[in-house]
């Protein structure tokens, strides 16, 4: 039997079912909290930090990544106060400026408010979301790709740089890939990048409830796991 507990997202009741994260839960009764790396039929690892809320207890407020925080009992949690909202833009600003070429991110980074890059555009090829690991291992119990090298050297990789013959080859990890989703405009050129800030227009409706979720179309880049419930 499912058991369920009671909780507070933004000041309002809710009911959780027992052992869901925060953010399925926040999603489940539509408050927006952005995230990328997160899919709900895969683990979460907090890896892109878009996702913080406020979670208060006792009277103090811990920052923590919401999908990989389980709802508790009389549990009260913060997901748009003006110090998540700052952190998570600063967050989105630094994904963009890491991999601008992603419709995804550059998607992300606007439904976070982001409305300059104040650091340099590197254009890479992957912010290690871990999606294409996890999905690979987790889902078709392959683990064919994984993380390779520390620090900045790290990166996705096959064993020994070539494919192994137990990759299945379905191309999900592809699929999941936020950075396989150019802007609208177009791949942009090394020195040449920008903040593409084109689908501002699909913010208009939230101006004045900027937590809610709208069904924006700007999930589709990355399947944000609202967009994959619509499906």
């Amino acid at each position: 039997m499912e058991q369920y507990v009671n909780m507070t997202i933004d000041g309002a009741i809710v009911r959780a079912k027992k052992g869901m994260s925060v953010l399925d839960t926040a999603m489940e009764y539509g408050v927006c909290i952005p995230h990328l790396c997160h899919v709900q039929t895969l683990s979460d690892v907090g890896a892109c930090r878009l996702c913080i809320v406020e979670h208060v207890r006792n009277g103090r407020s811990q920052i923590t990544t919401s999908c990989t925080l389980n709802v508790q009992e009389g549990m009260k949690v913060l997901s748009n106060t003006e110090k998540v909202r700052k952190l998570r833009r600063n967050i989105a600003e630094l994904l963009v400026a890491e991999a601008p070429n992603s419709r995804a991110i550059q998607d992300v980074a606007v439904r976070c408010g982001v409305r300059e890059v104040r650091y340099p555009f590197r254009n890479k090829n992957c912010v290690l979301c871990g999606r294409c690991v996890r999905v690979c291992g987790e889902t078709w119990q392959a683990k064919a790709i994984g993380f390779i090298g520390r620090g900045k050297n790290r990166h996705v990789d096959f064993p020994f740089g070539e494919k192994p013959d137990f990759c299945k080859s379905c191309n999900t990890c592809i699929d999941l890939c936020p950075m396989t989703i150019t802007p609208c405009a177009g791949p942009m050129k090394t020195g040449e990048e920008y903040l593409c800030s084109q689908c501002e227009g699909q913010l208009m409706t939230t101006e004045q409830v900027p937590d809610a979720c709208v069904w924006c179309d700007l999930g589709r880049g990355f399947q944000c796991a609202r967009q994959a419930q619509a499906v």
